[in-house]
Parts: C-alpha cells; sequence; structure tokens
C-alpha cells in the first residue's frame, strides 16, 4: 500500500507557556511569566504529523521558507514523514500562542509567506505512488496546485477547505468543512450545516461532504443518500481545540485509504478529533527539537528530564538489526503514547545469542545511530543482557512498549515491569515486515 500524501500548507505553530499570577503596573493586562516554549507544524504539517504517527507512510508536499522558522519546521518535520518541500515567497508564517494554565491569553502572527508555483517532479511522483490524499488548505497557495497534480489520480481525496483557500477540486471522495468554511462555499444560499451539506455534494459533485459542528459532531451528506448526524464519542467540554480539524480530516483520509466508507471514515475521524481535544488538542503534541549545538542526551537523562516535568515516558527494546518500514511505525506510534521514547537496543554479543552467530547484519553502532535520527526517538539505550529487564530497571518508564507479534505471551521483562508499576502496550505489526524476511529477500 502506497503512502498517504498530504498537500498543503504548513505553519509554525509556537506555544510559549507560564504562570499569569499578576496584573502589569502600566496597564490591566497579565504579566507571563515564561516557563517552557513548544514548536511544532501547523496546518498541513500537523494533519501529516498526526497521520503518521498513526503509524502510516505519510509524505508531506508543501511550501517551506528558507528562513530560520521554515529551518525549524523541516527540522520539526524530517524525523518524523518524507517531506516534499516546494518553494516559498516571503517569510514563513509562525503563529504563537502565549498560554497560562491551558488557557490561550494572546496569539501573534508573523509571516507573509505563499507558495510559489514550481513543477515539481518529486511531488508528481508522490502523487503517482500515493493510497489516499489530503488536501490540507490553509489558503497560502498550495491547493492552487491540487487540479494539476491530482489530475489522473484515482486515489481517494480528501479535502479540508479554508475560507481564504480555494474551492474544492470536483470529484473529491470527501469534503471536511467547518460551519464557518461552508459558509464561504455557500455564501448566498447558507442555513444549516445539513442544508449546506447536501448542497455541496450536489455542486461540487462530491462523494461526501461533512460539515463539522464542533463539540456535536459532524452533518454528513453521501452521494445518492440521506443525510447523517454523527456525534462525538465523548464530549469535550471547554477544551482547547485548536488542531482537531486536522486530527479528523487525517484519521478520515486514513480510514477511506483503508477501505472504509464515507460514513465509517467519518465517523472514525469525529472520534479521533473528540479524543485529541480531551487530551490537549494541538498543545499536546510534543516534538523534541534538536537545535545546533545541542549534544544529544543519554537515555538515562531523558528519563531523569521527563519525570521531571511530570511527563510520560515511553520504553521500547528490541535487536533492530534492518531497520524497515515495520520499526519505524512501531516507534512512531510508541513515541504518541507519552512524551519521551527511549529505545533499548540489545548488543552484538545479546543479538548473537538470541538471534545466531550470523547476526546481527548491522553492527551496534550503526543501529544506535540510525535510530538516533529517528525524530520519534529521544534517546538509545544498548543493553547486553538476554532480555531488557536491567534496562527497564534503570529507566522506570510508564509505559513499555511491545510488536503486536507477543501478543498474549509472558515477556521476559513482565516480572520487572510489574514491580515498577509499568503499563504494557501491545501495537500492531505491520503485515510482512520483518527483518527475517528481509534477510531471506536478500539471499
Amino acid at each position: 500500500m502506497g503512502p498517504l500524501v498530504v498537500l498543503g500548507d504548513t505553519l509554525l505553530d509556537v506555544d510559549v507557556e507560564g504562570e499569569a499570577e499578576r496584573l502589569c503596573p502600566d496597564a490591566p493586562v497579565p504579566v507571563v511569566d515564561v516557563t517552557a516554549e513548544q514548536a511544532r507544524p501547523g496546518g498541513a504539517g500537523l494533519a501529516a504529523l498526526l497521520a503518521a504517527r498513526d503509524g502510516a507512510d505519510v509524505v508531506l508536499i508543501t511550501a517551506i521558507g528558507d528562513d530560520p522558522d521554515g529551518h525549524r519546521l523541516c527540522g520539526l518535520l524530517s524525523g518524523e514523514l518524507d517531506l516534499v518541500r516546494l518553494p516559498l515567497r516571503g517569510g514563513t508564517v509562525r503563529k504563537t500562542r502565549v498560554r497560562a494554565r491551558d488557557q490561550t491569553l494572546v496569539r501573534l502572527d508573523t509571516g507573509d509567506g505563499t507558495a510559489r508555483y514550481a513543477p515539481s517532479q518529486a511531488a508528481a511522483e508522490a502523487i503517482t505512488g500515493a493510497s489516499a490524499v489530503l488536501v490540507s488548505d490553509y489558503g497560502r497557495g498550495v491547493a492552487k496546485m491540487a487540479g494539476e497534480l491530482l489530475r489522473d489520480s484515482a486515489v481517494p481525496v480528501v479535502w479540508d477547505p479554508h475560507p481564504r483557500g480555494e474551492r474544492p477540486m470536483p470529484g473529491c471522495a470527501l469534503l471536511t468543512p467547518s460551519e464557518a468554511e461552508a459558509r464561504v462555499l455557500c455564501p448566498s444560499t447558507y442555513r444549516s450545516p445539513d442544508q449546506a451539506a447536501r448542497r455541496l455534494v450536489r455542486e461540487l459533485r462530491a462523494r461526501a461532504v461533512a460539515v463539522t459542528t464542533g463539540a456535536c459532531g459532524a452533518a454528513l451528506a453521501v452521494e445518492g443518500g440521506p443525510l447523517i448526524r454523527v456525534p462525538p464519542p465523548v464530549r469535550a467540554g471547554a477544551h482547547d481545540a485548536c488542531g482537531a480539524g486536522d486530527r479528523l480530516a487525517a484519521a478520515a483520509a486514513l480510514a477511506l485509504r483503508d477501505g472504509h466508507g464515507a460514513a465509517d471514515a467519518v465517523a472514525i475521524g469525529v472520534g479521533e478529533a473528540s479524543r485529541f481535544v480531551e487530551r490537549g488538542g494541538a498543545a499536546s503534541i510534543k516534538i523534541q527539537e534538536q537545535r545546533l549545538g545541542d549534544r544529544p542526551r543519554t537515555a538515562l537523562e531523558v528519563a531523569g528530564l521527563t519525570r521531571a516535568n511530570g511527563g510520560r515516558l515511553i520504553a521500547t527494546g528490541g535487536c533492530f538489526d534492518l531497520l524497515h518500514a515495520g520499526h519505524v511505525s512501531l516507534l512512531r506510534r510508541a513515541r504518541a503514547l507519552g512524551d519521551a521514547l527511549v529505545v533499548c537496543v540489545n548488543s552484538d554479543a545479546s543479538v548473537r545469542r538470541l538471534k545466531g552467530p550470523a547476526r546481527p547484519i548491522v553492527d551496534v553502532r550503526d543501529r544506535v545511530e540510525v535510530l538516533r535520527a529517528l525524530g520519534c526517538v529521544d534517546a538509545v539505550l544498548v543493553f547486553e543482557e538476554d532480555t531488557p529487564a536491567r534496562a527497564i530497571e534503570l529507566l522506570r518508564p510508564d509505559v513499555w512498549v511491545k510488536g503486536g507479534d507477543y501478543e498474549g505471551e509472558v515477556l521476559p521483562e513482565s516480572e520487572v515491569l510489574a514491580r515498577l508499576g509499568a503499563q504494557i502496550v501491545v501495537l500492531s505489526t505491520l503485515p510482512g515486515r520483518s527483518t527475517t524476511n528481509l534477510i531471506r529477500e536478500i539471499q
């Protein structure tokens, strides 16, 4: 199955977190004592990141500027997914939210960048190999290229529109406008989400349109079918809803790729968006930034810092010989479970005892170097024993992740995990992906 291709505008989102316990003496405004700053991709970049952390192979086609904020965006994205970079005219758009106690006090927007059209062979090849396409339009020009790039594509296309963006191309599998976006798409006739969904199915020859209605879910119109109300599985209350639309669109696109019908895809999308908001929305997305001059932190440093900041430490282990797509999918999904991921790796001698004298194919120094290069991995710890029990004792993770091939088995490390009170999470593996199969094919 090919990757999900996300086509759209990427922004840099920065949350400045702090405490606000007093007013400024010269104006009736709060004083924020800054405690942390967290950066993440916004717009299409956030939608692509969320899909990648669901375990999907993702290619993001987007325009990024050659400026400090653009370089920062590339660093945030490069370890998570494949990036096809288009040129940007102007400065990278940055949205900075100043927050205190989970409440946004003010947002500062800078940057005027718009995509500059340039034929891209890499973008065309990515679309050709896609299993589904998500157009994530944030009104900065990348979606203008969708018509040409998708002209001969037969895969499902999900279009998430924007009030200042392009009118969606006809024939999409699913449109996901918010109520505000539906009003723009139906400027003179808008009466309700239900009516707008039905009208857009007809006017844009879309197979389905889901007008999202915030905490109420979505109104779904399907070509030739009745209107469907899709309620959320949980009520998010007053939580920060930033990024909910991106979460819904990404989850629905993956569901359509996997063969679900529009109703099921939208239900999955609404459910994922509701849970996303309940967990804190976009502000809950954490990415470990590597900055110039930073040295990689050791596994014990990462564990200590994560605990000190009240975070959730995830750990997993294995040989990771001949790193492949199954490994990467597992590690991305593991990292999404918490705030930091430490990978425990068998030493060369340990691999030989477990796998035989012909293994490992790749020595431990190279295996560690490759794992450290993944954006979802915060640190690597090499252990010499046959099991990672001692490494787990040192790290004291909150969650220990194993691949789906261990389903139902008693793990050698179960005793130490139970003693530490750590949760064991089993994640499904990609079918057919294993080092043994890869070695067999090479031979």
